[in-house]
């Protein structure tokens, strides 16, 4: 069973910052692209980050500058930086990769964190 294990979400005021965190565990044969989605009340769920395993990136607008994702291939986890926070940043933040393991390959999340930006 592979299981994706988020955490670091919280209350933060505008202009702080949080860094999530992402561990895949299980029978994992190899790991993909990683990334980190949110979802806002009322709103779809908004892709946030994705890194290969190769270490590209690709960040949506509204982060650029802002959130840095990055990954640890021997800990098998992905993280999110989140800097300058804004109040529209407020959402549950859901991780996500697309693992191979021994009897193939599929996507897998994370079961979500919230992240809340108040005064």
């Amino acid at each position: 069973q592979v299981q994706l294990v988020e955490s670091g979400g919280g209350l933060v005021q505008p202009g702080g910052s949080l860094r999530l965190s992402c561990a895949a565990s299980g029978s994992i044969f190899n790991i993909y692209t990683m990334g980190w989605y949110r979802q806002a009340p009322g709103k779809q769920r908004e892709l946030v980050a994705t890194i290969t395993s190769r270490g590209y990136t690709n960040n949506a607008d509204s982060v650029k500058g802002r959130f840095t994702i990055s990954r640890d291939n021997a800990k098998n986890t992905v993280y999110l930086q989140m800097n300058s926070l804004k109040y529209e940043d407020t959402a549950v933040y859901y991780c996500n990769a697309d693992i191979r393991t021994d009897v193939g390959s599929d996507s897998y999340w994370g079961q979500g964190t919230q992240v809340t930006v108040s005064s």
